[in-house]
């Protein structure tokens, strides 16, 4: 039960991340695509993630708010949270010419260090809940 508890505080927390950043992007969508388009990408990939990226997280959202789903969302969460972790970490070691933005919301004030931090935390949290999904259907299928 205690486990059932944490993954649903797991998913809970996921959900409102994604949630937030895919809305932050759509309410205020001249200025994300704005931002998109200084990043250190080509800009056809930018144009594509401009309309893909706020789709995706907010798929995310619905796979996680599914419970027949969930590992499916948290896969997908891993993927998102990785390649952004990526990306920050690579600015933050100096890969790119010029720091990109740190583009939606409060993200923007963060600072690097401090987006980096919270996307790490973010992505522990994605594989604690794998892992807790995973043990509790094993758990179930023993029963």
């Amino acid at each position: 039960m205690k486990t059932t508890a944490l993954t649903d505080a797991i998913m809970f927390l996921l959900i409102l991340l994604f949630a937030y950043t895919a809305f932050s992007k759509l309410m205020d969508f001249t200025e994300f695509s704005g931002q998109m388009y200084r990043q250190q990408l080509p800009a056809w990939a930018a144009r594509i993630l401009i309309y893909s990226l706020p789709g995706i997280e907010l798929l995310t959202v619905a796979l996680l708010c599914h419970p027949g789903y969930r590992k499916a969302g948290l896969f997908l969460s891993a993927i998102l949270m990785t390649v952004f972790t990526v990306y920050i970490g690579l600015a933050l070691a100096g890969a790119f010419p010029q720091k990109p933005c740190s583009c939606g919301g409060v993200f923007r004030h963060m600072g690097w260090k401090n987006h980096f931090l919270f996307n790490l935390f973010f992505l522990l949290l994605t594989f604690t809940g794998l892992y807790l999904t995973y043990r509790e259907r094993r758990i179930r299928q023993k029963s």
